[in-house]
């Protein structure tokens, strides 16, 4: 009931806010309809100013986007810890004359697979 009371709430102040212009909804009062609808499905009947299959729509389209973010394609090259970059630095330093190659095999000798 209570959720029923704060969608209608929401609605009034929609209204009174565009009253002489077309409703236009911003994120945050999508995001409330569809938080309502998701905490008690059943108060999609109190709608008035959407229609329910509306708020179902925004509500479907959060959640693709959400998962579209969650498994997204993480490119490039994988970040090397700090402590193995400090250990290149070092042997670069204390060694002038070892080149990328040589580091890289020193590494491996070591047990350290990096690319």
């Amino acid at each position: 009931m209570e959720a029923e009371i704060l969608i209608l709430r929401h609605q009034l102040n929609i209204q009174r806010r565009h009253l002489p212009k077309r409703l236009a909804f911003s994120a945050m009062d999508r995001l409330i309809f569809v938080r309502l609808y998701r905490l008690a499905p059943n108060t999609i009947k109190a709608l008035t100013i959407v229609k329910p299959d509306t708020v179902i729509r925004w509500y479907r389209a959060g959640f693709r986007l959400y998962w579209r973010w969650k498994s997204r394609h993480r490119c490039g090259r994988p970040t090397v810890p700090l402590e193995i970059r400090r250990l290149i630095r070092e042997m670069g330093i204390a060694n002038p004359l070892w080149g990328a190659p040589r580091i890289h095999g020193e590494l491996l000798k070591l047990g350290i697979e990096i690319g």
